[in-house]
């Protein structure tokens, strides 16, 4: 009677703190999700509206001659297709190149493969800052200064690293039994990585995917310093037109915001359990 009492107490006790764990939790998110409510719903908002002297938490008229404007806006169709290019190309590269880096790190035993994971981790340190005059410099001396590519190399050469550190310990956790079996059956490096390596880490993939493609979205000073022409630049380098020396037009630039944060968004909904699996797990595998 007595432990049933104590189990009962201990039973209340842990039911409290889950409650008490959940409001705060709750009051974390609202707190971090806030700014995207905000963003949406002023972007919905008229011009009347937003610069009324009432603040309004949602819209009362509510209106879509925001977003309309924008995607009328020759400029920001060739913005949005720039960006789209951008970071196709720049995730296309990263994988290409990062891949089989991060296979032959975490399959074979590679000379100076601490002092070549130790410089993986100093690239990821480095600001885009110090490395736009010594990439400007390589990249004229190629002559693709004003192409997608110049970016796009740059955007990829920080993404490569992350996808080394972060698909090494899948490949390396990787049975060699399993290697054994496909040169059993006949297949060869190339084969047996496509066939066998590629899909059983199928998690970590998507996780480096999704990466280097925000990577590629989210550039800025990439895309301004090696693109000077206006028709090469990217949204996030656009969104300044809304702004004149008649006023800043919110309501734009909050559509244009809620545009260019919108993939983002669906991407980490839709895929959230793959990115987060593939994190957690390629941090700890060894």
């Amino acid at each position: 009677m007595k432990g049933s009492k104590i189990k009962h107490i201990g039973f209340t006790k842990q039911r409290r703190r889950n409650i008490i764990g959940c409001f705060i939790s709750i009051l974390i998110a609202i707190v971090f999700l806030f700014p995207i409510y905000w963003l949406i719903i002023m972007s919905f908002k008229s011009d009347t509206e937003t610069f009324g002297k009432i603040l309004t938490y949602y819209p009362h008229k509510f209106t879509i001659d925001p977003w309309l404007e924008n995607f009328r806006d020759k400029d920001f169709l060739v913005s949005l297709r720039n960006s789209v290019v951008i970071a196709t190309l720049s995730m296309a590269l990263s994988l290409t190149l990062g891949i089989p880096a991060a296979y032959g790190m975490g399959r074979y035993r590679v000379p100076g493969r601490k002092a070549l994971l130790l410089t993986f981790l100093i690239t990821q340190m480095l600001p885009a800052s110090l490395m736009l005059t010594p990439m400007y410099l390589i990249f004229n001396n190629l002559n693709i200064l004003g192409t997608f590519f110049a970016p796009a190399i740059a955007i990829a050469s920080g993404s490569i690293p992350f996808i080394v550190i972060t698909l090494r310990p899948y490949f390396k956790s990787i049975p060699v039994s399993l290697d054994d079996a496909a040169r059993i059956d006949g297949c060869g490096v190339l084969k047996s990585f496509f066939k066998i390596m590629l899909p059983t880490i199928k998690t970590g993939i998507i996780t480096v995917t999704v990466i280097s493609f925000l990577n590629g979205w989210n550039d800025l000073a990439y895309s301004m310093t090696f693109n000077v022409e206006a028709k090469m630049r990217p949204l996030t380098a656009n969104i300044y037109k809304f702004q004149s020396k008649y006023g800043t037009r919110w309501n734009c630039i909050m559509a244009y915001g809620a545009i260019l944060v919108l993939p983002v968004i669906l991407i980490f909904v839709f895929l959230q359990k793959h990115i987060i699996g593939g994190l957690t797990a390629g941090a700890v595998k060894e």
